[in-house]
């Protein structure tokens, strides 16, 4: 029986659709261009990755100095070139500069799944630019990707992220919680 489980497995495994964000996809909406991160964008990662607002409820060291977003930026590229995750630059049609991000990471080959995660500019908040950015990534992640659930580990006490994974259909899983954090939650979305 173990046998034919392993096999199983295998052949699925075999049949899923590897990763390759290579020509990197660009996503747009009716107000956005989800681009990828560029070294230009380095004053706007800085600032998302060290603003008290932005990091209210995210449990992670604030950058300190410009450098902290370099070493970000770099990352982020040697992992979309391995393709072990995605990560896109929200931009508005008329600003052109970036306003946050949002990307799709820990892809799980034995769930087929994968973690969407994103930040923004507080002056950008509730202006529904996350709802349409969310919605652009959610379509890649289950008709290019063909994922089959995507995940998002938020804080319990982040009211306007809970009430974005939940406008767009995600269910909070209490059967499993972040041994990492005590204060998250995860929300769960199937691709039906």
């Amino acid at each position: 029986m173990d046998f034919f489980i392993n096999f199983l497995y295998i052949l699925y495994c075999s049949l899923m659709k590897p990763l390759n964000f290579s020509p990197f996809p660009t996503l747009e909406s009716k107000r956005l261009i989800l681009r990828r991160i560029e070294f230009t964008d380095v004053n706007e990662v800085f600032f998302l990755r060290s603003n008290p607002e932005v990091l209210k409820y995210i449990k992670r060291e604030p950058a300190t100095k410009l450098l902290d977003a370099t070493k970000f930026i770099k990352k982020i590229k040697r992992g979309m070139n391995g393709n072990k995750w995605i990560t896109w630059a929200i931009t508005t049609k008329e600003l052109h500069n970036m306003i946050g991000s949002i990307c799709l990471w820990n892809f799980s080959e034995k769930h087929n799944s994968g973690e969407v995660g994103y930040d923004l500019m507080p002056e950008f908040h509730r202006q529904g630019y996350m709802t349409e950015a969310m919605e652009l990534v959610i379509d890649y992640g289950f008709r290019t990707l063909e994922l089959a659930t995507l995940e998002a580990f938020t804080d319990e006490r982040n009211q306007a992220s809970i009430h974005l994974l939940l406008k767009n259909h995600f269910r909070h899983d209490t059967s499993r919680i972040d041994n990492h954090n005590e204060h998250n939650r995860i929300y769960v979305l199937k691709n039906l």
